[in-house]
């Protein structure tokens, strides 16, 4: 007969779903039943999945419980295949994925100045990787005279004043410092084309890029709530219909507190949690800009420092296979002629791993 004793289970279960626990009143032989009961203790214990329902906390912009379950059920085989074929979902290797985007804009930017017209790029900050797009451009000679950025998003203080370019950790800052200072002096373009949000032009930012035929390329990527630019789904100055909102233009909105969180992990705030680095409030190009250029590179590829660990998994697709709602920002690009780049890490299954903790 199978025996316990004390602390040390040596019995196989009698039928699925059922373990063996520690009994703690001596030992004694374990009863194996036909029913409910494996042994005499009132310890034993059942470890089929219990009835357990809840619903997501109320500050969680998207909250549809359906939407989220299936979803996040989406394998990896299937995250690039979408109804719209001109939504176009590719997984790439994690090492390529900074090469197609260096490339992309290379070649862009150089087909553009070689005939000799202007290319207007909408473009997002911080990153340091733009030295490697400016030492291509210097290589090739490529004279980028004719060349207009729009940063699309920079911080702004808890009273919606923008962050001068003078501030270290402002986007405009990180944009000269890594691009347009790194060109040769002969082959930058004026720096009147290099624009960010500010005070003086935040009233006038959309304009600026409509006046220029609209952006030529905007390239993005989801945050942690499926934001767009800093275009929060929970952000006041956002609220409204689908239709109304795809209408909304530039303008100083709330960041979500999920955001903060998330910036507080990027390499320019230390990567230590400090909430208190990251401002509350952001400028932001608003969805107008986005739908109203003539092509989108979308990019999902954000893990803690090169780990598989991801809060951007679950967010892409949602942002990919979920509905066309304000309350994901990016879901809009769903609707838009768009290249969409993920990689292997954002693409991979969704599945619990006991083996890890944090």
């Amino acid at each position: 007969m199978p025996f316990w004793y004390y602390g040390t289970i040596i019995f196989d279960p009698p039928a699925p779903g059922w373990v063996g626990v520690v009994f703690m009143n001596g030992p004694g032989p374990v009863r194996e039943h036909r029913g409910r009961i494996i042994c005499r203790s009132t310890h034993c214990m059942k470890s089929s999945r219990a009835a357990f329902s809840f619903s997501p906390a109320e500050f969680i912009p998207f909250r549809d419980r359906k939407v989220i379950d299936r979803v996040r059920r989406i394998k990896k085989q299937n995250l690039a295949k979408h109804a719209n074929p001109d939504f176009r979902i590719t997984i790439v290797p994690d090492a390529d994925l900074e090469h197609l985007w260096i490339t992309d804009m290379f070649f862009r930017i150089q087909a553009a100045m070689v005939a000799d017209r202007s290319f207007v790029m909408i473009m997002p900050n911080p990153w340091p990787g733009y030295a490697k797009l400016a030492r291509m451009l210097n290589r090739a000679q490529v004279n980028c005279r004719r060349l207009h950025t729009f940063n699309m998003d920079e911080y702004a203080n808890e009273r919606g004043k923008i962050a001068p370019e003078s501030w270290e950790f402002g986007f405009m800052h990180a944009f000269k410092k890594y691009f347009w200072s790194q060109l040769d002096a002969g082959l930058r373009p004026p720096e009147k084309n290099i624009q960010g949000p500010s005070d003086k032009n935040i009233r006038d930012y959309g304009r600026m890029i409509a006046d220029l035929g609209g952006a030529d390329i905007c390239y993005s990527g989801p945050g942690w709530t499926g934001h767009l630019a800093f275009i929060e789904p929970d952000a006041p100055e956002f609220a409204g219909s689908l239709e109304e909102w795809k209408q909304m233009g530039p303008r100083v909105c709330t960041l979500s507190p999920f955001t903060i969180a998330q910036n507080s992990l990027h390499g320019s705030f230390g990567m230590s949690g400090d909430l208190a680095a990251v401002p509350p409030k952001a400028a932001t190009i608003g969805p107008a800009e986005v739908i109203a250029a003539k092509h989108r590179i979308d990019m999902h590829a954000i893990t803690i420092d090169g780990s598989f660990a991801s809060w951007q998994r679950l967010t892409s697709r949602l942002v990919l296979h979920g509905p066309v709602t304000p309350r994901v920002p990016e879901s809009i690009l769903q609707t838009l002629r768009t290249d969409v780049w993920v990689s292997e890490s954002a693409a991979a299954n969704i599945e619990a791993r006991w083996d890890k903790g944090y």
